[in-house]
């Protein structure tokens, strides 16, 4: 089984880009490469990461299912103040650890009308149990999150 691997000029030519930008993208690390000799290769796998291709089923290894969990998450009696605290807490904590083979989307909306806010989680799942886990702590009444909201603000 081998992997099909491009030069700097084929990768500069799919993605319609000069040569001396995907060399750049190399040096600084946005691009993986081999260097061999004096002339760097380029593997699919790396070209897909840059672009965003997410990886073919028929790239994973046998017997290893592609798994996508979904979630929406419903919090009723939230103010604008609260909600702002709550994604941006949310969203820090899924942002530390991208793993671009498993990418992890999380949105939240407040609608101020109704007092609520929905958070949807689309990623592994694993790493959306993370996710509800740390809801489901920071949302305890013990928390202290609602505490200044009950106070008055």
């Amino acid at each position: 089984m081998t992997e099909e691997m491009y030069s700097v000029e084929q990768v500069a030519d799919r993605l319609g880009l000069h040569v001396r930008t995907v060399r750049g993208y190399i040096r600084t690390g946005r691009l993986k490469a081999v260097r061999i000799g004096k002339q760097y290769r380029i593997a699919r796998a790396d070209l897909d990461a840059l672009v965003g291709r997410p990886q073919a089923a028929a790239d994973r290894p046998a017997g290893v299912p592609h798994v996508e969990v979904s979630s929406i998450v419903q919090i009723d009696g939230v103010d604008r103040a609260t909600a702002d605290r709550l994604s941006t807490l949310v969203l820090a904590g899924t942002n530390t650890a991208p793993d671009p083979a498993h990418p992890l989307r999380v949105q939240a909306v407040h609608d101020e009308e109704r007092n609520r806010m929905k958070i949807v989680i689309l990623g592994g799942a694993a790493v959306t149990a993370d996710v509800l886990q740390l809801l489901d702590s920071v949302l305890d009444a013990e928390s202290g999150l609602f505490a200044r909201e009950a106070d008055g603000g």
